[in-house]
């Protein structure tokens, strides 16, 4: 890969604990240490169990538990927890749980200023960024605020091993999709692609041994590392035509998250190939394949992932009704964007098909 020599690199406040049982052990000291007393904790109803763990070790620390975050950060989610904060007096909210529990806590923090702590029992890697989400009015609305970004994150592989199996292929495969935009986006750099190499290499390896035994701690750690990677790399650069697609598809159709991003990948990454050889020749390093498109569609399907955007829901009329929406409004993307090549990108995923590498 050619070495850049113009790049600019952001770091992020945030500090990382990363052991096994840190759930427990290392979120009451994560609070001390930032002074905070009056916690909220936060989750979906799937997780509230491992949530409650977390605030019974937070002991008088601990404001309350409210355990209805929901996929996408529906607007109505956000004001109920903004007003349980405000309610329960809290001076700081502790996240645990996936992408939606921790998005809920950003647009909390985001509404009140509250500091967050991330505990993350998923691989979405949303804890490592200062990017936020809300859905309204049938539109999902992104942006960036320093204010969201967790100033703690606990790390513990023990709260992904009871993580289902078809959730942990589709939430380590949209962890990929950060690392795979971070390698062709305009603002990358040597860190970042850096990071996006080995936190692609880390989950590839890990999720067929996740698959063979779910309860394997080693590969547990090792994709919970490469979410890490990831998602640091989605805090650091501008996504492009794969994120773009996903919000549209979740925010405004309502497909669920992670599998949305496991079906897109790779077509997007088919269609953005031929304009971005130095990411391809990363991937090529990170997959051990040749054809990286077919590689990340082939592993898909062979860890039993849902293939097709029309098995995850979408209505075919939706595909020119998707398009138009993705291409309303420009965003960095290695390929120009227009509404016959997103529409190509998003046929061929409804259909599920073997995805073809495009010409240059």
């Amino acid at each position: 890969m050619t070495f850049t020599t113009d790049f600019t690199y952001e770091t992020r406040p945030v500090r990382v604990v990363f052991r096994p049982g840190a759930a427990v052990t290392a979120t009451p000291d994560e609070a001390a240490r930032l002074g905070l007393r009056r916690l909220l904790v936060i989750s979906g109803s799937r997780g509230e169990p491992t949530a409650r763990m977390v605030a019974d070790a937070l002991g008088d620390a601990c404001a309350g538990l409210h355990a209805e975050a929901r996929m996408h950060v529906p607007a109505d989610v956000v004001d109920r927890g903004v007003e349980a904060a405000r309610a329960a007096g809290a001076d700081g909210c502790v996240a645990v749980g996936g992408g939606s529990a921790i998005g809920l806590g950003k647009a909390i923090a985001l509404r009140t200023g509250l500091p967050l702590i991330a505990v993350p029992s998923t691989y979405s890697g949303s804890e490592m960024t200062p990017v936020w989400g809300l859905t309204e009015h049938g539109a999902k609305r992104t942006g960036r605020d320093p204010q969201v970004q967790p100033r703690s994150v606990v790390y513990d592989p023990e709260l992904t091993l009871s993580l289902p199996v078809p959730l942990t292929v589709t939430s380590g495969i949209n962890a990929l999709a950060h690392a795979v935009e971070a390698l062709y986006a305009p603002d990358t750099s040597p860190l970042v692609q850096l990071m996006a190499e080995d936190g692609t290499r880390a989950m590839a390896e890990a999720l067929p041994l996740l698959v063979a035994d779910p309860g394997d701690l080693e590969a547990r750690s090792r994709a919970l590392y490469g979410a890490w990677l990831c998602g640091a790399c989605l805090g650091s650069t501008t996504m492009g035509l794969h994120h773009k697609l996903c919000h549209v598809l979740g925010g405004t159709f309502g497909l669920p998250h992670a599998e949305t991003h496991t079906v897109v990948l790779p077509y997007v990454l088919a269609h953005n190939a031929p304009a971005a050889p130095e990411a391809v020749t990363a991937l090529r390093r990170a997959l051990g394949a040749e054809d990286v498109a077919h590689a990340l569609w082939e592993l898909g399907g062979r860890l039993g992932a849902p293939r097709s955007l029309a098995e995850l829901g979408l209505a075919e009329p939706d595909v020119t009704a998707a398009a138009a929406q993705v291409t309303a409004q420009p965003y960095a993307n290695p390929r120009p964007m227009t509404a016959d090549g997103v529409r190509g990108v998003l046929r061929a995923a409804y259909e599920g098909r073997e995805p073809e590498t495009a010409t240059a």
